[in-house]
């Protein structure tokens, strides 16, 4: 099995988007990830593109913070991002309803 790092996975969110599933939504995403491989990202979604950047957003529409591994895990498809997020190992703030559509945007999973 191929392991990526979670640098990889992020920057994937640019070819893995589905911009059909992502018709009119104008969103900036914040990951503020911990631990090994953490870091902050931005995720804009606009215009039906997707664009994946170092750093961290003046006012994101909704940030995510977790650990790297877990985030890792759930964009891998080995664990539940719900599950995850009411375990508390994911924390959302900002527009939840977006959270919740966000896995629609993307291709995931090996």
């Amino acid at each position: 099995m191929i392991e990526y790092t979670v640098e990889q996975l992020i920057r994937n969110h640019e070819k893995a988007f589905k911009p059909e599933a992502a018709e009119g939504v104008d969103a900036v995403i914040q990951y503020k990830l911990i631990g090994d491989e953490g870091g902050d990202w931005i995720i804009t979604i606009k215009d039906g593109k997707c664009n994946v950047a170092e750093g961290e957003a003046e006012s994101p529409t909704m940030t995510l913070s977790a650990d790297a591994q877990d985030f890792s895990d759930v964009l891998l498809g080995k664990a539940n991002g719900m599950k995850y997020f009411m375990e508390g190992k994911i924390k959302l703030a900002g527009d939840l309803n977006l959270a919740m559509k966000l896995t629609d945007f993307f291709k995931m999973g090996g």
